[in-house]
């Protein structure tokens, strides 16, 4: 595989658009498989995403009592920029905006800002709604972070490296998905996890009339919904640099080969919400800790058996 090539601020310009890009394609995936269950035009659901953001631009923004106004723009605002951040190590062929030795770290540690972000979302809006969501969000947070910190060393161990260029490298035999099944499976429930997705969007849930989404209206709103796909569309990215070859593939140019795992892997993601109920956090805690971390563990220990005998 050729050397990674940083273009830096060049590379941005493109980044940024592109991630929204496929984010919005989420949202359409999602709603034409909302109106298919319901039984309506399938062609309203390509629309409905961007009719619901021009009316979500023209809303008026509302407030609370005794909000604090900046804490919670930032919250609002934050799940955009975390997705935009996670991407700047991504390889999109032999492209990137910064080739970190240590991508993979990068990652986890943008996966921990969301969890700042979400809260400030919360608690910005002095309404115990949206502080009930923010904080069923860190309980949740708690339960996938260290099954997905393991699963995201079990590539690195393999490649013997934190640099995803080198990940990527490090899977032109065989991509890490076939005998790392495991740790991709952890990775993709715990990207659903932080993007408040699916089954792991109890932070948000009717049941406490919209959590953490109470309060917020207008731009603020659209911002919040955004970047929920945004991290899904980011997670998807990961998935495919992790655990899919990156831009390995026949016929196509690497760059592009990405962009197709991306939106495969994003299209599982979206496809999969329809069919999961809800999960309480404190059952999850459960499932996180007594099961996904116990296998995240023999998977890292697989990974490191086969890298030494293999040496």
């Amino acid at each position: 595989m050729p050397d990674i090539v940083e273009i830096g601020p060049a590379w941005t310009l493109i980044a940024a658009p592109l991630l929204l890009l496929i984010a919005a394609v989420g949202a359409c995936l999602d709603r034409v498989l909302a109106r298919r269950s319901m039984k309506m035009p399938v062609l309203v659901g390509f629309s409905a995403p961007f009719d619901e953001a021009a009316r979500l631009m023209r809303q008026r923004r509302r407030t609370t009592v005794s909000a604090d106004r900046t804490l919670w723009r930032v919250g609002v605002a934050g799940l955009v920029v975390v997705a935009l951040l996670k991407i700047v190590v991504l390889p999109l062929g032999v492209w990137t905006v910064a080739d970190l030795p240590t991508g993979v770290v990068w990652f986890n540690a943008m996966d921990v800002m969301i969890w700042a972000v979400v809260w400030l979302a919360g608690w910005g809006a002095n309404s115990h709604f949206s502080l009930i969501g923010a904080y069923r969000f860190l309980a949740q947070a708690l339960s996938y972070e260290l099954p997905l910190m393991f699963a995201l060393t079990a590539p690195a161990v393999a490649a013997s490296s934190l640099r995803l260029g080198d990940v990527v490298a490090a899977q032109q035999g065989l991509w890490f998905v076939v005998w790392m099944p495991v740790a991709f499976g952890i990775f993709c429930i715990s990207v659903i996890a932080f993007s408040v997705w699916g089954p792991f969007s109890t932070a948000a849930g009717t049941d406490i009339a919209g959590g953490v989404l109470t309060e917020v209206s207008g731009v603020d709103r659209l911002m919040l919904l955004v970047g929920r796909y945004a991290l899904l569309a980011s997670g998807a990215a990961f998935a495919a640099t992790l655990f899919l070859g990156g831009g390995a593939g026949p016929v196509l140019a690497p760059w592009a080969w990405t962009l197709v795992k991306t939106v495969l892997v994003l299209a599982a993601f979206v496809a999969v919400r329809p069919h999961l109920p809800a999960i309480r956090p404190d059952r999850f805690a459960e499932v996180g800790l007594v099961i996904l971390m116990p296998l995240a563990l023999l998977q890292l220990l697989v990974v490191s058996v086969v890298v030494v005998v293999g040496s």
